[in-house]
């Protein structure tokens, strides 16, 4: 990681107030198919991770028996309360948590995160999997900068400065070690995609495999170029 988590943390709390209107198209759709595949059970408890201002987790509540919102920046958090206050919804709560020490006590069904884990080093996001893996959660639903193909330094979508967002191939095979089974991968763009993992029952399902094989290949194909 390029900054400390103090550092983000302090960036984020000053762009808190704006954040919602500052988002690109490509985190929007993002979002969009993050709760589309989240889609948790009317008994299930989601933990979204780097909640921001909360836009993904209100979004599920009303699905959801409740959702816990971790965050690393205070501004951030403070915006999530006041829109949760706001709309009335009372089955959510916002804390402090980061990836790899969400600080959780209860059962988790569902995660989901949302641009946040690029900022992790490749070993740091493997962690960070991992830590979301022990929680044992149905079904993780990634949305992030990830690498489809090569990209152009020229043209990067992220900020190098601050972001180090991984290969698909990766991401895949981090979510695989630690136990879940990647069942979708949607390209928003060739730098920003959505991941769906869920822990198999028994055996890994075709569809899972499928899109598994597919995220090595691509990254595979990456490394020969």
């Amino acid at each position: 990681m390029k900054k400390t988590l103090e550092d983000h943390a302090a960036r984020f709390d000053e762009m808190a107030a704006e954040y919602d209107d500052s988002k690109s198209e490509e985190y929007r759709a993002c979002a969009e198919l993050v709760i589309r595949h989240a889609a948790p059970e009317a008994d299930d408890v989601v933990l979204d991770l780097a909640t921001g201002t909360g836009a993904i987790g209100l979004a599920l509540a009303d699905d959801a028996e409740f959702v816990v919102g971790r965050d690393i920046s205070e501004g951030m958090l403070e915006q999530a309360r006041e829109k949760a206050a706001d709309r009335g919804i009372e089955n959510v709560e916002f804390g402090e948590g980061r990836f790899r020490e969400p600080g959780v006590d209860r059962n988790i069904d569902v995660v989901v995160s949302n641009f946040a884990m690029h900022h992790l080093s490749d070993e740091e996001k493997r962690e960070a999997i991992e830590a979301i893996g022990a929680l044992e959660p149905t079904r993780f639903v990634l949305g992030d900068v990830m690498l489809f193909g090569e990209a152009d330094p020229s043209e990067p979508f992220y900020s190098p400065e601050v972001d180090d967002p991984a290969t698909v191939g990766v991401l895949a095979d981090a979510l695989t070690d630690a136990g879940f089974a990647l069942t979708a991968v949607e390209q928003v763009h060739e730098q920003v995609g959505v991941l769906v993992a869920e822990r198999p029952g028994g055996a890994v399902d075709a569809d899972a495999a499928a899109a598994t094989d597919a995220a090595s290949r691509d990254d595979a194909d990456q490394e020969s170029a």
